[in-house]
């Protein structure tokens, strides 16, 4: 039974639903000032804190719990379907995540399409990793984390990073990722009358503006299309409400066939991104320790 502090999400995005339906020519500045509305679901985090950087090209803050206890950091990459979001969104949710690791997390401010189209953000990513390795940090202990379309890019830059002969990082951390880009997972129909928000023609639109021209089964973008052996661990949290939980589910499979070390957990009655609500629901706080420990476990044991 999901928790009384959980429906404040669905709440909100009721809202994003009756706005946009009373609204359906929102221009893409009133979607994105909906989405920065999220952060408000997240509680301020103790014992962490904060510095904005420029990681590369891009700001970013570094989210540092005051009590360290892992040698690693992580890169996390927000979610916000490539077009919204930012640093400031997730920053709390970084911090929380910092304070359960006791390890810095780069939340990076990544661009943001239909102004920078794929592979942009990605590009971003690969330069904020050189950063933390500048930073005194081997490859080998930086693990990428994001959710939705940030957890789309935590994959796809470590499958880059293997295509082009370079070391892995340590580990995948993908809330709620949004994977296939090409919109075909059966819980778009399923899944339909419980996803407050995240609808077809939704994600359709949001690819459309970060692909641009480029194919929406294109292997870089669209990692359900790629060759997935040779992945690092991969820790993978989703809701059983979210439209995108085959995304979830065909990842895990298919990283498992190709020989990935795979850890799954399905919430029971949780939306789209219910990880944003760190602080304040159970449920989204147990995720965000579950997905911490698997981290210490996995700089531990390498």
């Amino acid at each position: 039974m999901p928790s009384v502090e959980s429906d404040a999400l669905r709440l909100h995005f009721n809202s994003f639903t009756e706005r946009l339906a009373a609204n359906p020519d929102a221009d893409l500045a009133t979607i994105r000032r909906m989405l920065d509305e999220l952060q408000v679901r997240s509680a301020e985090p103790t014992e962490v804190t904060y510095e904005e950087v420029m990681a590369g090209d891009q700001s970013a803050i570094v989210c540092t719990p005051t009590q360290r206890s892992a040698t690693g950091a992580v890169l996390y990459l927000h979610g916000g379907g490539f077009v919204g979001s930012s640093m400031h969104t997730h920053r709390k949710l970084g911090g929380h995540l910092a304070s359960q690791l006791g390890a810095p997390v780069l939340v990076l401010d990544y661009r943001l399409a239909p102004e920078a189209q794929f592979p942009a953000p990605l590009d971003d990513a690969a330069a904020a990793l050189k950063w933390l390795e500048g930073q005194g940090y081997a490859r080998e202990s930086i693990a990428l984390a994001g959710d939705s379309a940030g957890g789309n890019l935590a994959v796809s830059l470590a499958l880059r990073l293997r295509d082009h002969g370079e070391s892995r990082p340590a580990g995948i951390i993908a809330f709620s990722p949004w994977i296939d880009l090409a919109c075909t997972g059966e819980t778009f129909e399923s899944n339909a009358a419980k996803d407050a928000f995240v609808q077809r023609p939704v994600t359709e639109n949001m690819a459309a503006l970060y692909l641009g021209d480029v194919a929406t089964t294109d292997p870089k973008a669209n990692p359900l299309h790629a060759d997935l052996t040779g992945l690092p661990p991969l820790f993978v949290a989703y809701g059983d409400q979210e439209t995108l939980q085959s995304d979830s589910e065909q990842l895990a499979e298919r990283a498992r066939a190709a020989g990935v070390d795979v850890t799954t957990e399905l919430a029971e009655g949780m939306q789209h991104v219910y990880i944003l609500m760190v602080g304040r629901a159970p449920e989204a706080d147990a995720t965000v320790t579950n997905a911490a420990a698997w981290l210490n476990s996995v700089w531990s044991a390498s």
